[in-house]
């Protein structure tokens, strides 16, 4: 099972933290952890999952491996900036959306036109299919549930 963390690549203390704790849940529910290899909470996300044992995509916009934090194991490049959005939304089978602005509300959409399950931690948009929860915790279970994993 693969799940992808979406989010700034600029994030808060707290946002940092909360992202992490769902890269570390992400690790312990045995999936692998997608995302776009960057900063923020891509990087949170990333070092939770590693700090846990476990494996970390990052789907870079750039051509150069070099580019993702120092938590992603497998570093694939693209050269399509924010296009690289459908890949990873693509590829997951579930999406934690984690604050975030208008890249993250784009990722979202394209998750749902996608009919993928998305899960919101302090996102300020209000999207219909977007459930809204408060932790790592509840988010992992929710979206376990929703992919019949559970």
């Amino acid at each position: 099972m693969i799940i992808a963390v979406i989010g700034g690549g600029h994030c808060s203390t707290e946002i940092y933290e909360l992202a992490r704790e769902v890269g570390e849940e992400i690790a312990k529910a045995g999936a692998i952890l997608i995302c776009g290899g960057l900063f923020g909470v891509m990087e949170a996300a990333c070092r939770g999952a590693k700090e846990a044992g476990g494996t970390t995509i990052g789907i870079l916009p750039g051509k150069i491996k070099n580019e993702a934090n120092a938590f992603v194991d497998i570093p694939i490049v693209t050269g399509f900036n924010e296009a690289r959005n459908v890949i990873i939304v693509r590829s997951a089978d579930a999406v934690i959306a984690i604050d975030g602005e208008y890249g993250t509300l784009a990722e979202i959409a394209l998750a749902l036109k996608f009919g993928k399950p998305v899960v919101g931690l302090k996102v300020a948009f209000a999207i219909p299919r977007v459930a809204q929860v408060t932790t790592a915790g509840e988010a992992i279970k929710l979206l376990l549930n929703r992919i019949g994993a559970i």
